[in-house]
Protein backbone atom coordinates (compact mmCIF):
# COMPACT_ATOMS: atom_id res chain seq x y z
CA UNK A 1 0.00 0.00 0.00
CA UNK A 2 1.28 3.78 -0.76
CA UNK A 3 -0.52 6.83 1.16
CA UNK A 4 -0.67 9.76 0.35
CA UNK A 5 -0.50 12.03 3.83
CA UNK A 6 -1.97 15.31 3.07
CA UNK A 7 -1.61 18.19 5.53
CA UNK A 8 -2.51 22.09 6.23
CA UNK A 9 -0.18 24.43 7.70
CA UNK A 10 -3.07 26.72 8.65
CA UNK A 11 -4.30 24.27 11.08
CA UNK A 12 -2.51 24.62 14.41
CA UNK A 13 0.11 21.76 15.97
CA UNK A 14 0.02 20.20 12.49
CA UNK A 15 3.68 19.93 12.81
CA UNK A 16 4.07 17.55 15.80
CA UNK A 17 1.29 15.52 14.67
CA UNK A 18 2.90 15.32 11.14
CA UNK A 19 5.98 13.86 12.83
CA UNK A 20 4.24 11.41 14.87
CA UNK A 21 1.83 9.82 11.77
CA UNK A 22 5.30 10.04 9.91
CA UNK A 23 7.10 8.06 12.08
CA UNK A 24 4.85 5.63 12.47
CA UNK A 25 4.49 5.05 9.04
CA UNK A 26 8.22 4.56 8.53
CA UNK A 27 8.33 2.30 11.78
CA UNK A 28 5.70 0.12 9.92
CA UNK A 29 7.69 0.04 6.25
CA UNK A 30 5.04 1.80 4.60
CA UNK A 31 5.79 4.11 1.82
CA UNK A 32 4.59 7.05 1.65
CA UNK A 33 4.75 11.03 0.75
CA UNK A 34 3.62 13.79 2.45
CA UNK A 35 2.07 16.60 0.84
CA UNK A 36 0.92 20.04 1.74
CA UNK A 37 -2.88 21.32 1.29
CA UNK A 38 -1.77 23.68 -1.31
CA UNK A 39 0.92 21.36 -3.59
CA UNK A 40 -0.98 17.91 -3.71
CA UNK A 41 -0.22 15.53 -6.00
CA UNK A 42 -1.17 11.59 -7.64
CA UNK A 43 0.88 9.27 -5.74
CA UNK A 44 -0.68 6.43 -3.34
CA UNK A 45 -3.90 4.33 -3.17
CA UNK A 46 -4.68 5.18 -0.06
CA UNK A 47 -4.88 9.13 1.46
CA UNK A 48 -4.75 10.38 4.85
CA UNK A 49 -5.41 14.25 5.52
CA UNK A 50 -4.36 15.64 8.76
CA UNK A 51 -6.78 18.71 10.01
CA UNK A 52 -10.14 19.44 10.15
CA UNK A 53 -13.22 18.88 7.87
CA UNK A 54 -12.44 21.61 5.48
CA UNK A 55 -9.22 20.29 4.83
CA UNK A 56 -10.42 16.85 4.18
CA UNK A 57 -13.02 18.13 1.68
CA UNK A 58 -10.57 19.94 -0.58
CA UNK A 59 -8.46 16.64 -0.60
CA UNK A 60 -11.51 14.99 -0.96
CA UNK A 61 -12.15 16.83 -4.12
CA UNK A 62 -8.89 16.13 -5.62
CA UNK A 63 -8.23 12.60 -5.31
CA UNK A 64 -11.53 11.79 -6.47
CA UNK A 65 -10.16 12.42 -9.61
CA UNK A 66 -8.75 9.16 -9.22
CA UNK A 67 -10.80 7.37 -7.32
CA UNK A 68 -8.30 7.03 -4.42
CA UNK A 69 -10.08 6.92 -0.93
CA UNK A 70 -9.89 9.22 1.74
CA UNK A 71 -9.55 9.15 5.22
CA UNK A 72 -9.43 12.08 7.77
CA UNK A 73 -7.54 12.42 11.02
CA UNK A 74 -8.66 15.47 12.85
CA UNK A 75 -7.01 18.50 14.11
CA UNK A 76 -9.93 21.02 13.71
CA UNK A 77 -12.80 21.62 16.16
CA UNK A 78 -15.75 18.97 15.43
CA UNK A 79 -14.45 16.82 12.71
CA UNK A 80 -17.77 15.33 11.20
CA UNK A 81 -15.90 13.63 8.35
CA UNK A 82 -12.85 12.78 10.51
CA UNK A 83 -11.99 9.28 11.41
CA UNK A 84 -9.99 9.88 14.65
CA UNK A 85 -7.59 11.90 16.29
CA UNK A 86 -4.06 11.56 15.71
CA UNK A 87 -2.81 10.24 19.06
CA UNK A 88 -5.14 7.16 17.70
CA UNK A 89 -3.84 7.06 14.74
CA UNK A 90 -2.05 3.78 14.78
CA UNK A 91 -5.16 1.81 15.62
CA UNK A 92 -6.80 3.38 12.37
CA UNK A 93 -3.74 2.19 10.17
CA UNK A 94 -3.46 -1.14 11.35
CA UNK A 95 -7.16 -1.21 10.25
CA UNK A 96 -6.24 0.32 7.16
CA UNK A 97 -3.45 -1.79 6.27
CA UNK A 98 -5.66 -5.33 7.45
CA UNK A 99 -7.89 -3.79 5.17
CA UNK A 100 -10.86 -3.05 7.52
CA UNK A 101 -12.66 -0.27 6.04
CA UNK A 102 -15.23 0.71 4.19
CA UNK A 103 -15.59 3.35 1.24
CA UNK A 104 -18.43 5.10 0.73
CA UNK A 105 -18.97 6.97 -2.82
CA UNK A 106 -20.38 10.89 -1.91
CA UNK A 107 -22.72 12.87 -4.40
CA UNK A 108 -20.69 16.41 -5.42
CA UNK A 109 -22.38 18.94 -7.21
CA UNK A 110 -21.01 21.35 -9.95
CA UNK A 111 -21.35 24.11 -11.99
CA UNK A 112 -18.80 24.44 -14.34
CA UNK A 113 -15.29 23.40 -13.66
CA UNK A 114 -16.51 24.88 -9.64
CA UNK A 115 -16.92 21.20 -7.33
CA UNK A 116 -18.76 21.49 -3.95
CA UNK A 117 -18.82 17.85 -2.14
CA UNK A 118 -20.91 20.11 0.99
CA UNK A 119 -22.37 22.68 -0.35
CA UNK A 120 -22.74 25.84 -2.92
CA UNK A 121 -24.07 28.80 -0.62
CA UNK A 122 -25.43 31.60 -2.67
CA UNK A 123 -25.95 35.38 -1.48
CA UNK A 124 -26.30 38.63 -2.48
CA UNK A 125 -23.65 40.86 -3.53
CA UNK A 126 -24.56 42.93 -0.15
CA UNK A 127 -24.22 40.68 2.60
CA UNK A 128 -25.70 43.47 5.09
CA UNK A 129 -28.86 42.86 3.04
CA UNK A 130 -31.96 40.76 2.29
CA UNK A 131 -31.88 39.46 -1.76
CA UNK A 132 -34.39 38.04 -4.40
CA UNK A 133 -34.05 34.73 -5.07
CA UNK A 134 -35.59 33.08 -7.99
CA UNK A 135 -35.68 29.15 -8.29
CA UNK A 136 -35.72 26.75 -11.16
CA UNK A 137 -35.45 22.95 -11.86
CA UNK A 138 -34.95 21.75 -14.74
CA UNK A 139 -35.78 25.12 -16.57
CA UNK A 140 -39.53 25.44 -14.74
CA UNK A 141 -40.15 28.07 -12.73
CA UNK A 142 -40.28 27.05 -8.55
CA UNK A 143 -40.80 29.78 -6.91
CA UNK A 144 -39.05 33.18 -5.26
CA UNK A 145 -37.47 33.97 -2.34
CA UNK A 146 -36.76 37.14 -0.07
CA UNK A 147 -33.73 35.58 1.97
CA UNK A 148 -30.48 36.16 2.85
CA UNK A 149 -29.53 33.46 0.57
CA UNK A 150 -30.05 29.83 -0.42
CA UNK A 151 -27.80 26.66 0.75
CA UNK A 152 -27.76 24.17 -2.67
CA UNK A 153 -26.37 20.88 -0.44
CA UNK A 154 -25.33 17.37 -0.98
CA UNK A 155 -26.20 14.37 1.85
CA UNK A 156 -22.37 14.95 3.28
CA UNK A 157 -23.10 18.71 3.55
CA UNK A 158 -26.63 18.32 5.08
CA UNK A 159 -25.13 17.79 8.11
CA UNK A 160 -23.08 21.37 7.63
CA UNK A 161 -24.41 24.67 7.13
CA UNK A 162 -27.67 23.44 5.76
CA UNK A 163 -28.52 21.50 9.09
CA UNK A 164 -27.66 24.81 11.37
CA UNK A 165 -30.31 26.84 8.45
CA UNK A 166 -33.18 24.51 9.42
CA UNK A 167 -32.21 22.09 6.96
CA UNK A 168 -32.99 18.35 6.40
CA UNK A 169 -30.47 15.43 7.63
CA UNK A 170 -29.75 13.31 4.36
CA UNK A 171 -28.58 10.20 4.35
CA UNK A 172 -25.28 10.17 2.82
CA UNK A 173 -26.32 6.81 0.66
CA UNK A 174 -29.25 8.87 -1.02
CA UNK A 175 -29.18 10.39 -4.57
CA UNK A 176 -30.23 13.91 -3.26
CA UNK A 177 -29.66 17.71 -3.21
CA UNK A 178 -31.59 19.65 -0.75
CA UNK A 179 -32.37 23.27 -1.67
CA UNK A 180 -32.25 25.20 1.86
CA UNK A 181 -33.07 29.32 2.07
CA UNK A 182 -31.53 31.12 4.76
CA UNK A 183 -33.62 33.27 7.24
CA UNK A 184 -36.20 33.43 3.96
CA UNK A 185 -39.00 36.35 5.17
CA UNK A 186 -41.75 33.93 4.91
CA UNK A 187 -42.60 31.41 6.98
CA UNK A 188 -44.14 29.01 3.89
CA UNK A 189 -40.71 28.95 2.50
CA UNK A 190 -39.32 25.31 3.60
CA UNK A 191 -36.49 23.32 2.50
CA UNK A 192 -36.77 21.02 -0.59
CA UNK A 193 -35.36 17.78 -1.13
CA UNK A 194 -34.71 16.79 -4.35
CA UNK A 195 -33.42 13.77 -6.96
CA UNK A 196 -29.62 14.20 -7.72
CA UNK A 197 -30.77 14.18 -11.26
CA UNK A 198 -32.59 17.77 -11.42
CA UNK A 199 -31.16 20.70 -12.48
CA UNK A 200 -31.22 23.66 -10.34
CA UNK A 201 -30.78 27.24 -11.27
CA UNK A 202 -30.83 30.39 -8.93
CA UNK A 203 -30.51 33.90 -10.61
CA UNK A 204 -32.09 37.07 -9.09
CA UNK A 205 -33.45 40.37 -10.71
CA UNK A 206 -32.44 43.22 -9.38
CA UNK A 207 -28.69 42.04 -7.38
CA UNK A 208 -25.73 40.16 -8.73
CA UNK A 209 -24.93 36.44 -6.53
CA UNK A 210 -21.82 36.11 -4.85
CA UNK A 211 -21.40 32.16 -4.33
CA UNK A 212 -19.47 30.46 -1.85
CA UNK A 213 -17.86 26.49 -2.60
CA UNK A 214 -17.65 24.65 0.59
CA UNK A 215 -17.01 27.81 2.03
CA UNK A 216 -13.84 28.14 0.11
CA UNK A 217 -13.94 29.14 -3.47
CA UNK A 218 -15.82 31.58 -4.70
CA UNK A 219 -18.07 33.40 -7.69
CA UNK A 220 -18.74 36.67 -7.02
CA UNK A 221 -21.09 39.13 -8.51
CA UNK A 222 -22.61 36.84 -10.94
CA UNK A 223 -26.22 37.08 -12.33
CA UNK A 224 -27.01 33.39 -12.05
CA UNK A 225 -25.92 30.34 -11.44
CA UNK A 226 -26.39 26.23 -12.58
CA UNK A 227 -25.87 23.93 -10.55
CA UNK A 228 -26.16 19.64 -10.69
CA UNK A 229 -24.38 16.40 -9.74
CA UNK A 230 -20.87 16.33 -10.93
CA UNK A 231 -19.84 13.04 -12.27
CA UNK A 232 -17.52 11.85 -10.53
CA UNK A 233 -17.78 11.07 -6.88
CA UNK A 234 -15.78 11.63 -3.97
CA UNK A 235 -14.29 8.19 -2.08
CA UNK A 236 -14.26 8.85 1.60
CA UNK A 237 -13.25 6.06 3.78
CA UNK A 238 -14.37 4.65 7.21
CA UNK A 239 -13.70 1.55 10.25
CA UNK A 240 -16.15 -0.54 10.04
CA UNK A 241 -17.77 0.36 13.56
CA UNK A 242 -18.40 4.31 12.44
CA UNK A 243 -21.63 4.49 10.84
CA UNK A 244 -23.47 7.17 10.16
CA UNK A 245 -26.21 7.07 12.74
CA UNK A 246 -23.52 6.79 15.26
CA UNK A 247 -21.60 9.31 14.21
CA UNK A 248 -25.01 12.14 14.37
CA UNK A 249 -25.11 10.24 17.27
CA UNK A 250 -21.58 10.82 18.80
CA UNK A 251 -21.00 14.47 16.96
CA UNK A 252 -23.83 16.14 16.76
CA UNK A 253 -24.89 14.76 20.40
CA UNK A 254 -28.57 13.69 18.30
CA UNK A 255 -31.22 13.50 21.25
CA UNK A 256 -29.29 13.62 24.16
CA UNK A 257 -29.99 16.24 26.96
CA UNK A 258 -27.60 19.20 26.50
CA UNK A 259 -26.47 18.48 30.62
CA UNK A 260 -24.59 14.84 28.81
CA UNK A 261 -22.87 17.80 26.23
CA UNK A 262 -20.64 18.86 30.18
Amino acid sequence: MKINLIFNKRVPDYKQALSDIEEMLLKKHVEFKSFDLDSMEEFGDFTFVIGGDGTLLRTAKYYSKYNTPVMGINLGRLGFLSQAHAKEFEGVLESVIEGNYIIESRTMLSSGDLIALNDFVIKGCDPSRTSNFYLEINDNEVCGYIADGIIISTPTGSTAYGLSAGGPVIHPALNAISIVPICPHSLNARPLVVPSTEKITVRTGDKLLNVSIDGFDSARCVDKITIKAAERKACLAFLHNEGFYSIIRDKLHWGVSPEYWR
